[in-house]
């Protein structure tokens, strides 16, 4: 597979894209990330440096796993798994103690519950129906060797 190619698995492209766009706001508009999270950056200016180092991990992130190998995507849905559940958290604990606005945290444990999953969904083991589908491939080129040896 080259570099170029799109991952087949539908929930390392979604994962990988939402990473991209969400690490690339923070990254390049932090300003802008930090309104989305109810915080006025010129009255406080305080979230701009987390957010651009969460841009940086959350880039990396995404790129790996809409560009990597299979194994490199893999490993990056494992550690995602991890990730992702404790941003699911510190998102409740921060409605639950008001330090987001209600809307906010509501939104950021729905996008991090559906990053968790697909954290899930892209770590296990590469599914079977590959396999399956290449079975008559591996017949056809099995019957043409036999019959090779044959004449």
């Amino acid at each position: 597979m080259s570099g170029l190619d799109l991952p087949r698995e539908p929930e390392h492209l979604l994962l990988g894209s939402i990473r991209l766009v969400n690490g690339l706001a923070a990254l390049l508009a932090p300003a802008m990330s930090a309104r989305r999270l109810g915080v006025d950056p010129e009255a406080n200016p305080a979230p701009i440096y987390p957010l651009r180092m969460f841009g940086v991990r959350t880039v990396v992130l995404g790129a790996e796993l809409l560009f990597g190998d299979d194994a490199t995507r893999r490993r990056s849905a494992r550690v995602g798994i991890l990730i992702h559940a404790s941003d699911t958290t510190a998102a409740a604990l921060g409605g639950v103690r008001r330090q987001l606005p209600p809307r906010v945290a509501i939104l950021l444990v729905g996008v991090s519950s559906l990053n968790t999953t697909l954290a899930v969904l892209g770590s296990r083991p590469p599914r079977r129906k590959r396999f399956l589908l290449s079975l008559p491939r591996r017949a056809a080129h099995v019957a043409w060797n036999v019959k090779r040896a044959l004449t």
